[in-house]
């Protein structure tokens, strides 16, 4: 089936590409900002990620990339950290915010290897501190990721949920460095989720979140030995983070939805406490070594919570230098029984929909 937010981006100017996974699933790349805009399982119109509203018509969609605005279209995109070097162009000031353009939406290139989509974008950029001028080289290759849960052994009691995932390398190329004494580079992945949910956290030790920009009410928090929870209510626009080394590499985010169905995102990831994190919250830039993020956001850009994740930097003084990160998107949906039984497979034992519910 070709899915409805394919063809109202088609008929408003843009050139989504879909891509099918021997499971039934299907995976929607839009080359516009270099995104996996869409996630659906088998036979589902219903995406697992959040899209803007603008995108619910064709005529809604061609004004909304027709304007000077930042293109937000959602989905899962891939930007650069630290974010005080590539998002405050005054900095030290940090009244003004600006996506580099050439980075989102950039001029990602789309081809197909093997049946697999590709996405390439060049883009130069000067780092706020160092006043380094980078020339950059950005690509992302996706692949099916086949259920883990797959297998007799692995597999929950019951009839199972439905499923979709892919896998994403994504490659970071330092092409030339001007002026600066050092450059530090990092890849940073977000994937946007509908408001509503819970974000779920393995932690191997009681996590001690950082507030980024807030508040986030104490109420909303849950810290325990082997897991770390956030009831992300929208209000406003708020953001924590939590350190590399306590954190065991996966991020859930649990949805209900109003008719009693469940979605549960999950983002696994590779965590290197030795690595060199170079994002940091923008009042203490010496507190460095977070990996794991996550945002909620109810403003201007729209509803949505982010799961997000930083892969150690690129350090260097001169060019050539790269870094390369794999991680994998694993989505489900289905009765809060379901759901469960996967949480307690992929996160945590500690119960879950029961706790949301009371």
């Amino acid at each position: 089936m070709k899915h409805r937010l394919s063809e109202i981006l088609t008929q408003a100017g843009q050139q989504p590409s879909e891509h099918r996974n021997p499971d039934g699933s299907t995976v929607l790349v839009l080359p516009h900002g270099g995104r996996v805009l869409g996630l659906f399982p088998p036979d589902s119109d219903e995406n697992f990620f959040w899209t803007h509203p603008a995108l619910q018509s064709v005529e809604s969609a061609s004004r909304f990339y027709a304007g000077s605005q930042w293109h937000n279209s959602g989905g899962e995109r891939t930007w650069l950290a630290p974010e005080v070097d590539l998002f405050f162009p005054d900095f030290p000031k940090l009244d003004r915010y600006w996506q580099p353009r050439q980075l989102d939406p950039g001029r990602w290139e789309l081809s197909v290897e093997q049946g697999r989509p590709r996405l390439v974008n060049r883009l130069s950029c000067t780092l706020a501190r160092s006043k380094a001028e980078v020339d950059l080289e950005i690509s992302k290759s996706i692949a099916p990721a086949p259920n883990p849960l797959r297998r007799p052994g692995d597999r929950p009691a019951g009839r199972p949920a439905d499923y979709a995932g892919y896998v994403q390398t994504t490659r970071l190329r330092v092409l030339a460095v001007r002026g600066g004494d050092r450059v530090r580079v990092g890849l940073w992945s977000l994937v946007q989720v509908p408001h509503g949910g819970e974000l779920l956290v393995p932690v191997y030790r009681r996590a001690e979140p950082r507030i980024v920009f807030g508040p986030v009410p104490t109420e909303e928090l849950c810290s325990s030995d082997r897991l770390f929870r956030w009831r992300m209510s929208p209000r406003g626009e708020r953001k924590i983070a939590l350190r590399a080394v306590g954190t065991c590499g996966r991020i859930g985010y649990c949805r209900p939805w109003d008719d009693g169905r469940w979605d549960l995102v999950i983002c696994n990831l590779a965590v290197n406490p030795s690595g060199q994190y170079v994002d940091a919250p923008w009042d203490d830039l010496e507190d460095e070594a977070y990996a794991v993020q996550a945002c909620s956001i109810d403003g201007e850009l729209g509803r949505f919570n982010e799961l997000e994740y930083h892969v150690p930097a690129v350090e260097c003084t001169r060019a050539p230098a790269e870094c390369e990160d794999a991680s994998q998107v694993w989505a489900y949906r289905g009765t809060a029984e379901q759901i469960e039984s996967v949480v307690h497979s992929l996160l945590t034992p500690d119960p879950l929909i029961r706790t949301h519910e009371s």
